[in-house]
């Protein structure tokens, strides 16, 4: 009988070291010391924080399914809360303020705004939860054309453009400092592969890191603010982190970053401490687009 037991009990252990080593979590969530860590861990750290950004993979669908998670979390604790994206440029706030209002339906939001090609997979379930409990949502990125200018021609070339337009920008002058770690990468990254000044191109990375922070702290009111935003600008506590931190030293700031990796069972050393929580996905994974 002993041994019957011994037996049952070996195959059990067995089954279950089979299940656990082919069990394929889509993500996994680690801390900035490369510790793995639950997801309420992230939702009690929300907790006395002015702004959160999230640093997405634009493609990846864990990145959006948490993004909306994170958002109900959020609004749970403090229904103060504003909503803010990369996805919208500054110039498009009124129509999508008309939108979140009822004034106009998602035909015209769509033939009107700048919308992202995989809005409607992936950002329209937080517009719609900022419709559906009346909350602000931010559109927070300086207009594509003067960024481009900027890449082209430099920072000077916004001193040219009208008066309104100078609205939906950062205040001029925007101070760059290239020798900040994001932008001294993208320079030593690209100088090789692209033809024109990279250092302008990382003077355009900086007016959109500089107007997404203005008009985050523009809309900071009583509750927590929520960006979203692709993981460069805010990766290493760099980009829209320094612009905060300049108009607002005091601010408290929660960095969120997301990483793929072939083996997600342990973070590897490039993405240890890049933010102050990693979402970690396969690879493989399928993306939005």
């Amino acid at each position: 009988m002993k041994s019957i037991k011994s037996a049952l009990l070996l195959s059990a252990i067995f089954v279950f070291s089979v299940s656990y080593a082919q069990d394929k979590p889509a993500y996994i969530l680690y801390n900035k010391e490369g510790k793995e860590v639950k997801y309420s861990k992230l939702e009690k750290a929300l907790d006395g924080k002015n702004v959160i950004l999230f640093g997405e993979h634009h493609d990846s669908p864990i990145s959006h399914w948490l993004e909306l998670q994170l958002t109900k979390s959020l609004f749970a604790v403090d229904s103060n809360m504003v909503l803010g994206a990369e996805m919208f440029e500054a110039d498009d706030q009124v129509i999508l303020n008309e939108y979140l209002d009822d004034k106009i339906d998602d035909k015209l939001l769509d033939s009107e705004a700048k919308l992202w090609k995989n809005y409607e997979t992936d950002y329209e379930p937080l517009v719609l939860f900022a419709k559906e409990h009346h909350l602000p949502f931010v559109a927070t990125n300086i207009p594509r054309r003067y960024a481009r200018m900027v890449s082209k021609r430099g920072l000077e070339t916004l001193d040219s453009i009208a008066p309104k337009a100078k609205e939906w920008i950062a205040p001029l002058p925007i101070e760059v400092d290239l020798n900040l770690p994001g932008y001294k990468n993208m320079i030593e990254t690209m100088g090789s592969h692209m033809p024109g000044n990279v250092e302008n191109m990382a003077r355009a990375q900086a007016s959109k890191d500089a107007t997404m922070a203005y008009f985050i702290l523009k809309n900071l009111g009583e509750g927590p603010f929520i960006h979203f935003n692709g993981a460069y600008h805010s990766n290493n506590y760099d980009g829209i982190n320094y612009y905060l931190l300049k108009g607002k030293p005091d601010i408290h700031i929660l960095t969120i970053s997301t990483v793929k990796q072939d083996n997600i069972n342990s973070l590897e050393e490039e993405n240890v401490g890049i933010a102050d929580f990693i979402i970690c996905y396969p690879s493989d994974m399928t993306t939005t687009y």
